[in-house]
Order: structure tokens, then C-alpha cells, then sequence
């Protein structure tokens, strides 16, 4: 029987992404929307979360595609009215408000995702899977692109919490924390325009337990290509994600991979957890961004405008 499912904001990625894999899934059946400023011609429409879970008490789950700042409280309602909660990436503005909601979901009865896509990228797994057991040499991490083609207008990702270039970054930090053995911090610079309050960009050095190099470059200021790659050294040779992880290069020999499907992958991965009664609330990528806060160096940058 297909999961009766809500969706909590309808910006790009809820219509780009969560709508169209909804509507394809056997697991599932999008039945309502929560947005203030949108709806979806053929689904139940409400302007909040309260409203949908009123209106539509035979909700089974809901998914949480607002901002981070804002997710916490829409979490706690979902998840103590009964219903399993789908977050987005990040699943919230601190590590201590993801701590709680596990919390609550546990003491609920209900099942807890917090997601994260670029994990389910086709390349991600296979590198994981190729690189058990090897000896790493050194990690490089460049993740830069152009801030104002991705998310034009968006001044909450600019305010505390929003996260700033880690918005993106996160998502390396995601695949990284997946296929290399645990690494922690070491020194962080943060450049934070003057007339913002979360950064442009970010350079992360950590190291592995055996001292493993691992170095992030994080750039919202990226024209011309963009760049989303992690190149992993080994005794055994290089292997190289491309584009978030949509290709895989062993070497220099790309890798057959199947087509896209990361929010299909995530949706799987909801339904499974759902039908075993289990939670999945993995911190680790958030918790790397918490250590570059804590203990990065913050850079005044020139003022930018979008």
C-alpha cells in the first residue's frame, strides 16, 4: 500500500526533484501541499503545515523542503502528530535541533530521513565500494560555482543558518563522509562578505586518523565552469568524482555508470526505513560544517550582491 505523503515547500527543488520522483514511485502518493506562495494544479493545497496536517488526518509522511532556518519547528509538529518525516539536506541549522528530532521520532514511533542526494549520485557507491581497504595518499575537494545562477534571490541562505557556500559544500562533505574513513578538522578560513552573514567561501583542512590529507575548496564566486569534483590519491592510483559524483574516472578510464537517480535513491531509501520501522539521521556532514564554524578563521571579504 503506497505512503500517503505531504510536501512542505514548493520552490526548485521540491518541483525539480521531489514531484516528479513522487509522482513515478510505487511507494508513495503525494496527496497534499503546504506553501504559502504556491500550489500544485490536481493536489490538495494548503498554506501551512498545520493546515495540511488538519485537513488531511490520513497523512502518513511528510517531506520538508524549506529552509533550514525554519525546518525545526515543522519537524516537531510532523513527527508528534504521528507522521514520518522526510528533511532535506541539511536536515537542520544545528546539530543539537537534529539531535531532538531524532529524539522525538524515536518516541514517537515514526521514521526520521535526513537525506542527503548527492550520496545516491551514480558514481558515489562504486567509488566507495572500490576504495575499501586501499591505502588513501591525499584527498582534494573542489566544489565551486556561481551563486547567483543556483540560487538567485534566495536571501536566506545568506542569513545565520542558511549556511552560505557550505549550502553546496555540504554536499561534498555528504559523499566524503560516505566513502573515506572518518576525518576531522584541522584548520578552517571562512571569507564572509562584509554585507552578509554566512560565506562565500571556504577552505577546510582536516586528516584522517592515519594523517591522511583531506582538503576542501568551497566557492560561491565560481563563473565559467563549474566545479564539483573530489579526487581521491591512493597507493593503487587516483580516482576521480566528476561533476557531484555523476562521473567516476579509475585512473584516467571513466566508469559505466547507471543514469542519474539520487532523489528516486532517497525515496527508496524513505519507503525501506518506513516499512522497517527505522530511523536514519546521519550528522556527519553537518557536523564538519559545526567544526569549521567553531574553530575556522573568519576573513572579511568585499560586500556581494547578487
Amino acid at each position: 500500500m503506497a505512503v500517503r505523503i505531504g510536501l512542505v515547500g514548493l520552490g526548485k527543488i521540491a518541483r525539480d526533484q521531489h514531484v516528479p520522483v513522487l509522482n513515478a514511485s510505487p511507494d508513495f502518493t503525494l496527496t497534499a501541499i503546504a506553501s504559502r506562495n504556491a500550489a500544485l494544479e490536481g493536489t490538495a493545497h494548503f498554506a501551512t503545515l498545520e493546515a495540511m496536517l488538519e485537513g488531511q488526518p490520513d497523512l502518513e509522511a511528510v517531506a520538508l523542503c524549506q529552509p533550514p532556518q525554519v525546518r525545526f519547528e515543522a519537524a516537531k509538529a510532523a513527527l508528534r502528530a504521528g507522521k514520518h518525516v522526510f528533511l532535506e539536506k541539511p536536515p537542520g541549522a544545528t546539530l543539537s535541533e537534529v539531535k531532538l528530532l531524532a529524539d522525538i521520532a524515536r518516541a514517537a514511533g515514526v521514521t526520521l530521513f535526513a537525506s542527503w542526494h548527492s550520496r545516491y549520485a551514480p558514481g558515489v557507491e562504486p567509488a566507495r565500494v572500490w576504495l575499501a581497504g586501499r591505502r588513501l595518499r591525499g584527498v582534494t575537494i573542489h566544489w565551486k560555482e556561481d551563486v547567483r545562477h543556483w540560487h538567485p534571490g534566495q536571501d536566506w541562505i545568506w542569513e545565520p543558518g542558511g549556511m552560505g557556500v557550505f549550502d553546496p559544500g555540504i554536499n561534498a562533505l555528504s559523499i566524503a563522509t560516505h566513502i573515506l574513513p572518518p576525518f576531522f578538522l584541522r584548520d578552517a578560513v571562512l571569507e564572509v562578505p562584509s554585507n552578509r552573514a554566512a560565506p562565500i567561501a571556504a577552505t577546510l583542512d582536516a586528516v584522517t586518523e592515519e594523517g591522511v590529507p583531506v582538503r576542501a575548496e568551497f566557492d560561491w564566486r565560481q563563473t565559467g565552469p563549474q566545479s564539483w569534483t573530489i579526487l581521491i590519491e591512493t597507493e593503487d592510483g587516483p580516482v576521480r568524482l566528476e561533476k557531484g559524483g555523476a562521473e567516476l574516472y579509475i585512473g584516467d578510464v571513466a566508469q559505466p555508470l547507471p543514469p542519474e537517480a539520487e532523489y528516486r535513491g532517497l525515496y527508496d531509501r524513505f519507503a525501506a526505513l518506513i516499512a522497517a520501522g527505522e530511523s536514519d539521521v546521519d550528522v556527519a556532514p553537518l557536523r564538519q560544517v559545526a567544526d569549521a564554524y567553531l574553530s575556522g578563521r573568519r576573513v572579511s571579504v568585499d560586500p556581494f550582491e547578487a
